[in-house]
């Protein structure tokens, strides 16, 4: 059975699946928490401070005017509260270790970059309830939990190709992302700010407590899965097709209340929710890691999980020697330029006692490149017996302009770096079968995440409505109706 619902919100998507593994020990070295997650002590001759090491090769990293005002900010910083704690961390990572397993799906979405300017507790509120409607769909539908992870309170750093930017003859540096320095074309909004992280802290903590609220206040019910859609498509075809899904769960709920089920408690009302951005601003994460009282292990509490990104996964770079001191779960993404002997290489320095659910490899390649790829470094990962957990992520790289000068990525093509992840036969045996149909409503997410916010600032600079190609709409009435129509996936 397929359901289409409507999902208008999810600038990056990441969907997982876990090969069948081999037989999976971890090192005798490992000791168990008690959430049955084993750990391993802290690696020989790490500290939180050890990727400044003339040793490590820093990538991507900002260069500051100000040094003393640099090391004013990561002390102030350090003595902050942790915005999350050791014990969810350790929740999570139980989480993922059971979805290495083949017992669980990863789902992640949140903005490619927060923004200052943009916060909002509606922002965040549609956020978090369009992946709530993911995860809720697509656990009715393949009868597996989904783990549920926000690209969220923390995504605000941005790995750039240049360094620098021109326009008209201008030439300034880049823009980093709202936590080093601003978006505006001006010499002085470009200037790298250290004050900025103090900022994203704040927004952090607020962004938390909203998520916090929402995932155990109610709002999370199940019998509220009516008021999780958004507003903007309330009157269209997927809204409806939605209405019809919550119709069915509705009905299961009242037959489990027959039964004497008490559908009033934590499992129906209350969800588990998690942060995740990727480790690149170094300072920051290293003035919010903290040491576990209860474990000695240190965390970066500055999120749950962390991924280091294509740009920054150096086997000698300083952002791999952070992140394998720390005992949060941990992300890396890899492009076709990761042999299967480099995938090994970073298994081995990320997660050396091959604990399930502590490394997850995100592929970002392209349909074409990860057909040819993946398979031989799947084949490579499963010969050496490592434990991982492999993420899709399709919606990257801005390959092209629309005729109005917004830079994007053919839906298209999203859509078949799905298909080409998740029907790779000699490993998804039964995972395809129960999420392939969910391909076609998560790239519409996508679509309709990227009309709804650019049709808004086209109106907000010129008065009009604007639509998928790039044409205008006299009124918002014309403009769904040119969306449906533009839409390819209708």
């Amino acid at each position: 059975m397929k359901f289409v619902p409507l999902l208008p919100l999810l600038p990056l998507l990441s969907l997982s699946f876990s090969p069948p593994p081999p037989s999976l020990a971890p090192s005798p070295a490992a000791t168990a928490t008690s959430l049955g997650v084993s750990t391993s002590p802290p690696p020989p001759k790490w500290s939180p401070d050890s990727w400044t090491s003339p040793a490590f090769t820093p990538s991507q990293m900002p260069v500051y005017d100000d040094a003393s005002s640099l090391s004013s900010v990561v002390t102030k910083l350090s003595g902050y509260s942790p915005l999350v704690f050791a014990g969810e961390v350790r929740s999570l990572h139980e989480q993922l270790a059971k979805a290495s397993q083949g017992q669980g799906f990863l789902l992640m979405g949140g903005d490619c970059a927060e923004s200052f300017d943009e916060f909002s507790v509606n922002h965040v509120r549609d956020t978090f309830r369009v992946i709530l409607q993911m995860s809720l769909i697509m656990t009715f539908g393949g009868a597996m939990p989904v783990i549920k992870v926000g690209r969220m309170a923390g995504q605000f750093a941005k790995p750039r190709s240049e360094s620098t930017e021109t326009k008209d003859g201008v030439t300034l540096p880049s823009y980093r992302g709202d936590i080093i320095n601003s978006e505006s074309f001006t010499a002085e909004a470009r200037m790298n700010r250290p004050e900025n992280m103090l900022e994203a802290y704040h927004q952090s903590t607020q962004t938390l407590n909203i998520l916090r609220a929402f995932s155990t206040g109610g709002y999370a019910d199940i019998s509220r899965l009516h008021a999780w859609n958004l507003d903007f498509v309330d009157k269209t075809e997927e809204a409806s097709r939605y209405r019809k899904f919550t119709t069915k769960v509705d009905e299961s709920l009242r037959f489990m209340k027959a039964i004497g089920v008490d559908t009033g408690g934590s499992a129906f009302t209350k969800t588990d929710f998690y942060t995740a951005h990727e480790c690149l601003l170094l300072p920051y994460e290293q003035a919010l890691t903290r040491q576990d009282s209860t474990t000695g292990r240190w965390y970066d509490c500055s999120a749950h999980m962390l991924w280091v990104g294509e740009r920054t996964r150096q086997l000698d770079g300083a952002h791999l020697e952070f992140v394998r001191g720390i005992g949060n779960p941990l992300g890396c993404k890899i492009s076709d330029k990761c042999t299967p002997d480099e995938l090994i290489q970073i298994c081995d320095s990320l997660n050396p006692n091959n604990i399930p659910g502590r490394l997850t490899i995100i592929v970002r390649m392209g349909a074409e490149k990860l057909r040819k790829n993946l398979p031989g470094l799947i084949r490579a990962a499963q010969r050496e017996g490592k434990s991982v957990l492999w993420i899709s992520d399709p919606v990257h790289g801005n390959t092209y302009k629309t005729e109005n000068g917004y830079k994007t990525r053919s839906f298209d093509a999203v859509r078949e770096e799905l298909k080409a992840f998740f029907t790779y036969p000699q490993f998804l045996a039964s995972y395809n079968v129960a999420f392939l149909d969910f391909m076609r409503w998560a790239v519409r997410a996508r679509a309709l995440g990227r009309a709804r916010r650019s049709a808004g600032a086209w109106r907000r600079r010129t008065g009009c409505w604007r639509t998928l190609d790039g044409g205008r709409a006299g009124s918002e009435g014309e403009y769904r109706e040119k969306l449906a129509a533009d839409d390819p996936f209708a």
